[in-house]
């Protein structure tokens, strides 16, 4: 069984930021990408059922205050211009959201207290012998790539999988830095990297400002700490045990920095009360019975409001996917 994880906020909202035109042409261009995002992955990697992530209130705020703080903050200074796209957006993801609840056969995962990044990550563990093609343009991904985990990334239509990157036409991807073909996704070095480093886009500060990805003679750098860390022997330490101070003068230890972006960052290291919320949520969706008849008309009606002329010229192969009931 292969199912179609899509990251829905993080998809829509990402290809606003490449299409050009007025605010009701993104909008409907939004819509298209993440439709045809879903269409794609179902027939390249045989999908049988599409499982839509949404978001709440974060439980991490609860946890670190500073956690995404940034969004906010970037909102509140946006152009009376720049507010009304985003109003106009927000009308119509809620609307796109009612559309993938109430009128087709689409698994939608959401709770209060819940990233979709949690119920994407649990849903894969609730599900280790299935296949997965999670839809996002999120990186943060990169540290669920297994031999039964993918990623497509339908704005830029690049998959990733444990044996490297691929663009549309399934050619291995070039560095465009190095000219070389870029190498397959290493898991847990990347999620150990964006657990020392942080995330600025999450407003997560690193837990070693400034460490090398190497170290030198005399210091030690991220790579001989990870490759320490099973031991935990004199690199490791040498690393987590050194201290710094932040520009409150406020005193820091590397290794309880590390361990405060571990419970924030690593989809497999929530609490203990969080992960049984995260089970819940998902036992409760896909023991529902979901019947929605004539999905292929919803979704017809959905075009005709947008203008989606190219997807209701093709609706029965869009609406496909939509219409796959979760089997149990």
């Amino acid at each position: 069984m292969t199912y179609i994880i899509v990251d829905t906020a993080n998809t829509f909202f990402r290809a606003r930021h490449v299409v050009r035109g007025d605010a009701s042409e993104k909008v409907g261009m939004s819509l298209q990408i993440i439709l045809n995002s879903v269409r794609k992955a179902w027939r390249e990697f045989g999908g049988k059922h599409v499982v839509f992530c949404l978001e709440g209130r974060s439980w991490r705020k609860d946890h670190y205050e500073p956690y995404k703080r940034n969004r906010s903050d970037a909102r509140a200074a946006l152009s009376p211009r720049e507010a009304e796209e985003d109003k106009l957006f927000w009308e119509t993801f809620d609307q796109f959201k009612d559309f993938i609840t109430d009128k087709t056969n689409c698994t939608v995962l959401q709770h209060k207290q819940l990233e979709a990044d949690d119920l994407i990550a649990g849903f894969i563990q609730s599900h280790p012998n299935d296949s997965h093609v999670i839809i996002s343009t999120d990186g943060d991904f990169a540290q669920l790539i297994a031999p039964n985990v993918k990623q497509y990334n339908g704005v830029m239509e690049i998959t990733t999988t444990h044996e490297g990157y691929f663009d549309a036409k399934g050619k291995p991807v070039v560095d465009k830095k190095t000219k070389q073909v870029k190498p397959a996704p290493n898991p847990s070095w990347l999620l150990f990297e964006k657990c020392m480093r942080g995330d600025t886009s999450d407003n997560i500060f690193s837990a070693y400002p400034g460490v090398r990805e190497k170290g030198t003679k005399n210091k030690v750098g991220l790579r001989e700490a990870f490759a320490d860390r099973g031991t935990k022997g004199y690199s490791w330490n040498n690393m987590m045990l050194q201290r710094w101070s932040d520009h409150e003068g406020v005193e820091h230890r590397v290794l309880d920095d590390y361990n405060r972006n571990v419970k924030l960052c690593d989809l497999t290291a929530q609490p203990d009360e969080i992960k049984e919320v995260i089970k819940d949520t998902i036992s409760k969706a896909i023991t529902a019975e979901k019947s929605i008849p004539q999905v292929g008309v919803r979704l017809l009606k959905l075009c005709a409001e947008y203008d989606l002329n190219k997807i209701s010229e093709q609706v029965q192969s869009y609406a496909e996917p939509l219409n796959a009931r979760y089997v149990i």
